[in-house]
């Protein structure tokens, strides 16, 4: 490079590195020949823009003065003006003759070779494909210093003969590799006295240029033809290149087999493996990407891209990426420029007969191109080759599964397939072991035409082959073969119009318990909805719903019970009748199911349920057209699904830490992430490919992100804990605008409906409103002094802020409270105070109502009407805190998103405000023959008794009728007694100071027993209220149980926080019987053994302990639990000792030496990280000792000798208190945290 450009260079390098993006400049310089592909790919691998910038310059240093100008025109051409300017200047001096215009590959002497030696100019319309093009000249260059082939294979259309031309169209490589000149020979499907008069031809041009005086006669042959190009090669033209175009036969390449430099173009592969020398490919089997295919059309119509109407980009969609299709259709509408809606119509209709119209290729219509390739094939691989006609596109397919079509071997189907690849009729996925293969979309389309009358024979053909091979059971390997049937079957049934097998396969529990195992309940979901039309719409919706709802738990691993699952449902549902009848066979063989009896009161307002994530998910949002849902958070990934089905369409490693937020642009086609890693990054919302990274202005973790809400103008604006917001427009390389103003971090920011503002929320107590047009503050909303009692140390943090449907209102959310402003005044206009014991984490106004949603940390989402001020629904389901709520852009749907991995979709229309009393976990359950009764605290602090017969209704007086007393304990320092079911208050017995606990009568039932977080137990005669009190305990006494149901033996055991167990007689003087210092830790559990002679203790220091009730002694301290152990329990023979801890483990110990028998499954952790969904609380043997129940997250019923889970319910809630458990182990009653009462019945 001259020194004059070379220290230009050096003097702009800085300014370079900043502004320019790399891949934008690269294409150009590769078209010009100054770039290798290789050097392009050792760029790109850089991980940041301005690494790219740096690796660029730094490489055009060691660069020559062409690389210098070609950097230049592209800077020019890619609107870097001002930075082409710098440059300008320094331009260096070039030979006109040597290279008078390089970016065109057109210099004087390359014309005049190539137009010598036959090569076709370059299309009227031509569009650079360089990494395909320098792909070609890679392989050209190896026969420099040896002969042999250069085969450029593809399917018909795809552009290898424009391609081989335009690999020749190069100075350095003629000069360098081809200096006796290039020469092109277009041969087509011709016979053998055609093929004599094309080398006739050749040789004459030959023997011409070297002496244009002497005559030869024509060889008469083509052994002589062979004979004579052999000596004019290896004498006359040593360094040539002969280009051979479009070979259909090896034959005509055996006349060509002369030991000299060939380029071959053709549809099959093999042709090469008849001939001698070295051998070298190029797959031309990608098709042209959007925007080269619209640069095309808009070429042909003497226009510009972006000036295209709606329908090019349709066009180019339909046309498959191939070239040959849009050159037809871009030379069709410059005769017919207003055809574009036409022609669109005859692209998705198939018509190719129609497609005509293309003066350089050898066939008249697209059809005919595609026929000529299938015609070459033996018939019986012509018929196999139209069976392909039933694969959906962009779906690749295993030789298997083809063996089983064809009924071969599967050796013989993969000799078929590699014929069918080597004639570029087939592709094949070599990245796959087996091989995966499949059809272009233009080959599936011409077949479907062609077949369009067979298409029902041939996916019946399909079916009954399938049911054939597998007559006994489905395929359930979940290899490719296997993925295959399982996701297709439904298809092939529903296009080969077999309803009946079709309903007899997707309305059966077994189907659905393969199909969602191997492939998730998201496939399952869009295929019921795919196939609605044709299904019965009753039965189709109970299907579809028992998915929905419980989709999340079919993506557990260890994959659920699915006909336990379904006995949750419906009474009246088709899922619930065929579970029943299940559960009930193999119940008589021995295996446990539960049904769940009361469930008829219990109403789900969720209408889908998706776990796309491994932890807590912080953000979630809607596309603008409704059709899919993206989700982020602390697993630092990216999933988009579709939000009918949950089915997954994308995902995506995002960040390098949790992603915090994500957003669609408004067009759809892209999205935004950003993350605690401090970098904002924009995805193509279709491929998941990464276009952009903003990493380098935010110097803190980047909270919230949003796009403009239209693309009249598209920015991107981001906020962050460095208290700065940035306004990003996706075609600059840096910000387009900071703004600042707030003194803390910013949480969330909003454009206005009409992008007019920018609305921001931060943890200084404001919300601040932007002109976005300016980037100025317009004004400020001190939110914090909506909270008169906070004083200046006490920090208001205000979460998010979202605006009205009108754009009139501002609404922002800070502590327990929402908060609606007038904008232009900025007057408060309504206050929502929800309880003081949540947080409102998130809330967003409907885009089409008044409805605002609001996200709490109570583990709830509530909707309110924002003109009313009432609250109109409550949304319970979610396990943990919400983090996120969204409308759908239409207002008919709301999702929400939490820690508990799960995002929910409602029907706002569906949901509405609770009337329906949700209980306690607290409670207590009396087991009389047939009848349960069941009294819990609710809600509104009231007691509820409910009573069940066997096949009765539930309620307080449906049951026996005589009356029993009842204690309760209240948060109010007071114990209520009560007559059931009449509910009269016998007694209230006032003296404990902090909240009773636990309360429980003695045997005879005329003394009652109470404990408190006032550290002390009373003992109450509760007719008389007189009192004694049991003192002693330092902390609070959450429970404490009898030592036995004797009314002689009035022993109490208590147990505290403070690690003390207390021995005391109720009913003598003597107040202390035995003090134990039993832990280091608070005592979680305690139980006494049903011979009398033992009890046990567990701990918060991760021990149990047995302590013999005659000494007092501790018998066996046991450890191995890696966390708190929070429940224990003996068996009925006194002989095993169950304990369970906070990680959802249950060991199983031998009372009589302290020896540990069994860990229960501890290597089946779920997604929560736990083995139970949560710590372990409550543990109960069968009579025989054989069975263990145990609650945490849910209820799991466990084999004792072997130590494995025999079944689960799960609840709709969590965290699972106690269960209480009938004497014959047949009936099981528990409440979740969301107050829902499940009475399980054991099914016979």
């Amino acid at each position: 490079m001259e020194e004059g450009a070379l220290s230009c260079l050096l003097r702009s390098r800085t300014m370079l590195e900043q502004d320019i993006k790399a891949s934008y400049l690269m294409d150009h310089m590769i078209s010009d020949g100054v770039l290798t592909g290789d050097e392009e790919e050792m760029i790109s691998k850089q991980p940041t823009r301005r690494d790219q910038a740096v690796a660029l310059l730094e490489l055009l240093l060691r660069k020559d003065n062409r690389a210098y100008i070609s950097f230049y025109n592209a800077l020019v051409r890619e609107s870097y003006g001002d930075l082409a300017n710098l440059l300008h200047n320094n331009l260096p001096l070039i030979s006109p003759e040597a290279h008078k215009s390089f970016s065109d590959g057109g210099t004087p002497y390359v014309q005049t070779v190539l137009s010598q030696g036959g090569v076709p100019q370059r299309p009227v319309v031509f569009v650079s494909r360089p990494k395909l093009v320098n792909q070609v000249r890679e392989k050209l260059y190896r026969l420099q210093k040896e002969p042999g082939w250069v085969t450029v294979f593809g399917m018909a259309g795809s552009g290898k003969s424009v391609l081989a031309a335009e690999a020749v169209r190069d100075h350095a490589l003629i000069e360098e590799c081809f200096p006796g000149g290039v020469h092109w020979l277009s041969i087509g499907q011709l016979d053998k006295p055609d093929l004599l008069v094309k080398i006739q031809s050749l040789c004459f041009r030959l023997e011409q240029s070297q002496d244009p005086q002497s005559v030869h006669r024509p060889p008469s042959s083509l052994d002589e033809a062979k004979e004579r190009m052999r000596f004019l090669m290896l004498r006359r033209y040593p360094r040539c290149l002969l280009i051979l175009d479009d070979i259909w036969d090896n034959t005509v390449l055996k006349t060509f087999d002369i030991q000299c430099r060939i380029l071959v173009t053709t549809r099959d592969r093999s042709l090469t493996d008849s001939v001698s020398g070295a051998k070298y490919e190029v797959a031309v089997e990608s098709g042209l990407d959007e925007d080269k295919a619209l640069e095309i059309l808009a070429l042909y119509v003497n226009s510009k891209p972006q000036k295209l109407p709606d329908d090019a980009r349709s066009i180019v969609r339909e046309c498959k990426g191939s070239p040959l299709v849009v050159s037809l259709i871009g030379a069709l509408l410059r005769e017919f420029p207003s055809r574009w809606s036409y022609y669109l119509r005859q692209l998705q209709q198939k018509q190719f007969k129609r497609i005509r119209k293309s003066s350089s290729y050898d066939y008249d219509a697209l059809d005919q191109a595609m026929a000529a390739s299938i015609q070459v094939l033996a018939e019986n691989h012509r018929e196999l080759y139209k069976d392909l006609t039933v694969l959906e596109k962009d779906v690749k397919v295993p030789a298997k599964v083809l063996s089983v079509l064809w009924d071969l071997e599967p050796e013989e189907v993969e000799d078929i397939l590699q014929e069918f690849v080597n004639k570029s009729l087939l592709f094949r996925d070599c990245h796959h072991r087996p091989y995966l293969y499949y059809l272009h979309d233009l080959q599936l389309d011409f077949l479907a035409e062609q077949n369009r009358s067979q298409i029902e024979s041939l996916h019946t053909k399909v079916v009954r082959q399938y049911q054939q091979h597998y007559k006994d059971s489905p395929p359930t390997s979940g290899d490719e073969e296997c993925l295959y049937w399982i996701r297709f079957l439904t298809y092939h049934m529903a296009k080969a119009n077999l309803s009946q097998e079709l309903y007899a396969l997707m309305f059966s529990l077994d189907w659905v318990r393969t199909k969602a195992q191997i492939m998730g309940p998201g496939h399952l979901i869009n295929d019921y909805v795919e196939h609605g039309a044709i299904l019965d719409k009753e039965v189709r919706s109970q299907f579809q719903e028992f998915l929905s709802l419980n989709g999340h738990q079919l993506e557990q691993r260890p994959f659920p019970d699915v006909v336990q699952l379904a006995l949750s449902q419906p009474h009246n549902s088709e899922v619930y009748r065929q579970a029943l009848l299940q559960a009930q066979d193999r119940a008589s063989k021995g295996k446990l199911y539960f049904d769940w009896l009361n469930k008829s009161s219990v109403e789900s307002l969720s209408r889908l349920v998706v776990h796309p994530h491994q932890g807590s998910i912080y953000s979630a949002c809607f596309s603008h057209n409704g059709a899919k849902i993206a989700s982020c958070g602390a697993s630092k990934t990216l999933r988009v699904f579709k939000s009918t089905t949950g089915e997954k369409l994308l995902e995506i490693q995002a960040h390098d830490d949790e992603v915090l937020c994500c957003a669609f642009s408004p067009d759809d086609r892209l999205l935004a992430t950003c993350s605690s890693d401090r970098k904002v990054k924009v995805w193509n919302a279709e491929r998941g490919s990464l276009l952009r990274v903003f990493e380098e202005e935010h110097e803190e973790q980047v909270n919230h992100c949003q796009f403009t809400n239209t693309t009249r103008r598209l920015l991107l604006a981001t906020c962050s804990n460095d208290t700065f917001m940035n306004l990003w427009n996706l075609n600059k390389p840096s910000s387009q605008n900071t703004m600042f103003g707030h003194l803390e971090p910013v949480n969330h920011c909003c454009f206005s409906p009409d992008d007019t503002y920018l609305s921001t929320s931060s943890s200084d107590g404001t919300i601040k409103l932007f002109e976005v047009s300016s980037a100025n503050e317009w004004k400020t909303i001190d939110v914090k002094s909506m909270f008169p009692e906070s004083d200046e140390q006490t920090e208001v943090h205000v979460k998010c802020s979202t605006w009205s449907a009108d754009g009139k209102r501002v609404i922002c959310a800070a502590r327990n409270a929402v908060f609606v402003f007038d904008v232009e005044t900025a007057d408060m206009l309504m206050e929502i105070r929800t309880s003081r014991l949540s947080t409102v984490q998130y809330c967003h106004a409907c885009p089409t109502s008044n409805l605002l949603a609001i996200a709490l940390s109570h583990y709830a989402v509530e909707l309110w009407d924002i003109e009313t001020n009432k609250k109109v629904a409550d949304c319970s389901g979610h396990l943990s805190w919400v983090h996120g709520v969204q409308f759908s852009p239409d207002g008919s749907q709301l999702l929400s998103c939490s820690d508990d991995q799960t995002v929910r979709l409602w029907e706002t229309k569906k949901v509405h405000t609770s009337s329906a009393v949700s209980l306690k976990r607290d409670s207590d359950v009396l087991f009389n023959g047939e009848v349960v009764t069941v009294a819990a605290a609710d809600n509104c602090n009231r007691l509820q008794v409910r009573r069940r017969e066997e096949g009765g209704k539930e309620g307080g007086k449906e049951g026996r009728k005589e009356g029993r007393k009842e204690g309760r304990k209240e948060d109010d320092q007071q114990a209520d007694i009560l007559e059931v079911p009449s509910g009269m208050a016998l007694a209230t017995l006032l003296g404990h100071t902090k909240t009773v606990l636990h309360c429980q009568f003695s045997p005879d039932g005329q003394t009652l027993i109470t404990s408190s977080e006032d550290t002390t137990v009373r003992v109450w005669r509760w007719r008389s209220a007189e009192c004694k009190v049991l003192q002693g305990h330092k902390e609070q006494i959450r429970r404490f149980t009898l030592l036995s149901n004797s009314p002689t033996d009035t022993r109490l055991l208590s147990w505290s926080f403070d690690g003390t167990v207390k021995v005391r007689h109720i009913h003598t003087n003597t107040h202390r019987h035995r003090d134990i210092e039993a832990h280091q830790g608070a005592i979680l559990a305690c139980h006494v053994s049903p011979d009398g002679r033992l009890f046990t203790t567990t701990s918060a220091d991760r021990t149990a302990k047995v302590w013999s009730c005659e000494s007092w002694q501790c018998v066996h301290t046991l450890s191995g639990h890696q966390d708190c152990v929070r429940s224990c329990r003996f068996s009925w023979d006194s002989r095993r000792l169950a304990t369970g801890d906070d990680n959802g483990e249950i060991r199983l110990w031998s009372v009589k030496d302290g020896s540990l028998l069994k860990i229960c499954s501890r290597d089946n952790k779920d997604a929560m990280d736990s083995l139970h969904g949560g710590w372990v609380t409550d543990l109960h043997f069968s009579p025989d000792n054989s069975l263990l129940v145990s609650t945490g997250g849910y209820i799991k019923w466990w084999d004792v000798e072997r130590g494995e889970a025999l079944q689960t319910f799960y609840p709709m809630g969590a965290n699972l208190k106690r269960v209480h458990v009938s004497p014959d182990f047949s009936t099981f009653i528990t409440i979740d945290s969301i107050g829902i009462l499940y009475v399980l019945r054991r099914v016979v």
